[in-house]
């Protein structure tokens, strides 16, 4: 079947992409609007593939919604558009507002009526699936049990909040409509083309020129891993197998504190790219706190593996290795992303805070 892929020149929509047509001969069709985080050179190596299309375009575009649907007729809907940072949130929510509840809605009616429209089979295969996050549970002590599928929502940030406004709308729209929906609700990913204004990619190129590693308060903060080619093999399944109106947690089963994520990190620079100056560690530096830092995440993702037969297939320290990896064979991606307007941002955002303490 053709599927509708929206965020799909964003890091994990592109991932997944670049995945599907991999693992299978199936065209998919990619929109997306291509803000900051949106690039299209995530998408280059299947530029030529007749079985892949690219529109530019935003999720709250009701008529192209429309026009999209009625020409390539889908069988499925991925959703991964997203504002997805917390940290931009907090500076400029209205954002998040706008593409993570109206832009969801847009594509919820859209998608309703298109629904609506098939006959048969058609109707019957269709799917909806909706790509969620694990920050909508809101935070955990260090003896919670993990979050399950049943954990209710308490969202602590602009951009949780308005992820779960999204979930709810999904929720809605199945059980309000007869919609055939999918909800994931995934961990925090890595890998390969994400945006270097999170952890991982942005220790990675700050370390690699000399910068400061920033740590947010004490480096306590745990959260539970997900590579991402493991969250795309996951949703593909969901998709295939998945009962509709479900929910489905996605998560790595690799929970650690953040400094140890920035330790890691460094140990394997200091082995595949040795700096002459000493050990990357030295850049470690702790900041201000950001305003309502949740404290832990950690994802149940038993019910996919009991239900549907998946559990990643990467453990933290081999999904952490090629990721490294695959920064340093890229450097011409990351100069390019980390132009301009992101050098601009990092400033605010790292520049300007208080240095707390040196480690």
């Amino acid at each position: 079947m053709t599927v509708l892929v929206t965020g799909s020149a964003g890091f994990i929509g592109a991932n997944f992409v670049l995945d599907w047509l991999a693992e299978q001969d199936e065209s998919v069709i990619s929109l997306d609007k291509l803000t900051y985080a949106g690039n299209r050179e995530n998408l280059s190596t299947v530029q030529n593939d007749t079985r892949h299309s690219f529109i530019q375009g935003d999720i709250a575009d009701s008529a192209l919604l429309e026009q999209l649907l009625s020409h390539y007729q889908p069988g499925a809907i991925i959703n991964f558009a997203a504002e997805s940072h917390v940290d931009r949130s907090i500076h400029g929510p209205e954002d998040f507002i706008q593409t993570n509840i109206v832009g969801t809605f847009r594509l919820l009616e859209a998608a309703k009526a298109y629904w609506n429209s098939l006959q048969g089979e058609a109707k019957t295969a269709f799917r909806f699936l909706h790509v969620s996050t694990d920050e909508v549970y809101g935070t955990l002590s260090k003896t919670d049990p993990a979050f399950t599928e049943t954990h209710p929502y308490q969202p602590n940030s602009p951009y949780s909040a308005s992820k779960a406004a999204s979930d709810h709308l999904v929720r809605a729209y199945h059980h309000t409509y007869g919609l055939p929906v999918l909800t994931t609700n995934c961990s925090n990913n890595y890998g390969p083309y994400q945006f270097p204004e999170k952890l991982i990619p942005l220790v990675i190129n700050n370390a690699l020129h000399g910068k400061p590693l920033p740590v947010y308060g004490d480096g306590q903060q745990v959260r539970d891993w997900l590579y991402v080619a493991d969250h795309c093999s996951a949703i593909r399944r969901v998709l295939a197998a998945g009962t509709p109106g479900e929910v489905y947690n996605i998560g790595g089963w690799n929970e650690m504190p953040n400094i140890q994520i920035v330790q890691t990190i460094c140990r394997l620079l200091d082995e595949l790219r040795p700096n002459t100056e000493g050990p990357y560690s030295r850049l470690i530096t702790y900041v201000q706190d950001r305003p309502g830092h949740d404290r832990r995440y950690a994802i149940d993702a038993r019910k996919i593996e009991r239900e549907l037969g998946w559990k990643p297939a990467e453990t933290f320290e081999t999904g952490i290795r090629k990721t490294v990896q695959w920064y340093l064979d890229n450097p011409r991606w990351v100069e390019n992303v980390t132009s301009g307007a992101y050098r601009e941002w990092v400033g605010k955002q790292y520049g300007e805070v208080k240095i707390m303490r040196g480690a």
